[in-house]
């Protein structure tokens, strides 16, 4: 049992090593994924694009800190990218309960409601950006650029 988890953290820290080998984004706790080798998995194989793979590794990572909203938002994003934007929305709303300043889950849910038709949604999520971000930050800029490309279609 110990040579399994001296394998799982050495490769959790050569993962943590390689540029790029884990989705970039705002976190709350980005130590988490140091700690727990199926949320470093998880963000490897958003990464990666494999969605599946990414929901599964992260709901492991989940039963061990439900209450993690990083690990949330990106529950919401994996889901998200499947199309799955209940599920989705359930995650966002879970991150933004737990830290009502996560920028990243904000700019990922208004994103959402504008794929389902909602941009009273997504601009209510921009607002809140701005209150948070008060100098300028990637997740308003986004946002912001999502809300727009929408209103020109």
């Amino acid at each position: 049992m110990r040579r399994a988890a001296i394998a799982a953290l050495a490769a959790t820290m050569t993962l943590g090593a390689i540029p790029g080998a884990f989705a970039e984004g705002y976190e709350s706790k980005p130590e988490a994924a140091e700690r727990d080798p199926d949320y470093a998995a998880g963000k490897k194989a958003i990464a990666d694009k494999n969605w599946g793979e990414a929901i599964a590794r992260l709901m492991q990572a989940e039963k061990r800190d439900p209450d993690n909203p990083d690990l949330q938002n990106w529950l919401g994003y994996s889901h998200r990218n499947l199309k799955h934007y209940e599920a989705a929305f359930k995650h966002y709303n879970r991150a933004i309960e737990l830290d009502p300043r996560h920028r990243g889950a904000h700019e990922y849910v208004g994103e959402t409601y504008l794929l389902v038709g909602n941009l009273a949604g997504a601009e209510r999520h921009l607002a809140a950006l701005r209150e948070i971000c008060l100098l300028p930050c990637d997740e308003l800029k986004d946002l912001e650029a999502a809300i727009a490309r929408y209103k020109q279609r």
